[in-house]
């Protein structure tokens, strides 16, 4: 039997640290601590070449059960439909109305933030109510 693995998820973005900030944010993540002999991820930055200056940044599951997000900076913008996407469980367990106005809840407080409705899609007979946002580079997750 293979072992299971960790997964780190990689956002490509434009500006790391707000990426960063923002889903640690959504999520309850926190920044790690820098690496040994700085003060703070600024003055570990500081101390990299100019053309790799907040080249990335990551946020952490303070519990560490979530994985690990990495977030990179890549000179292209975002063009297309991400393939993959986080689902937020913003409403386990919750059907119907009451999981509706969980979801718009988080919505609402997720805007705040600086994210985007995109779609709104309430429950029909197949399917329970999710919402689809955009974070604050375009990238699209579910509140689900």
């Amino acid at each position: 039997m293979a072992s299971v693995r960790q997964v780190q998820v990689t956002f490509d973005c434009a500006d790391p640290k707000r990426v960063a900030l923002f889903w640690c944010e959504v999520l309850g993540y926190v920044v790690p601590s820098p690496p040994p002999g700085f003060d703070s991820w600024d003055d570990f930055d500081h101390s990299l070449p100019a053309d790799r200056q907040g080249s990335a940044f990551a946020c952490v599951d303070p519990n560490g059960v979530g994985p690990r997000l990495y977030f990179q900076r890549v000179p292209e913008g975002k063009v297309v439909k991400n393939r993959v996407h986080l689902d937020v469980r913003a409403a386990p367990g919750l059907a119907g109305q009451e999981r509706l106005a969980a979801l718009r809840a988080e919505r609402a407080r997720l805007e705040a933030l600086g994210a985007v409705c995109h779609l709104e899609q309430v429950s029909d007979d197949f399917n329970e109510s999710c919402i689809t946002m955009l974070d604050v580079e375009g990238n699209e997750f579910c509140l689900d």
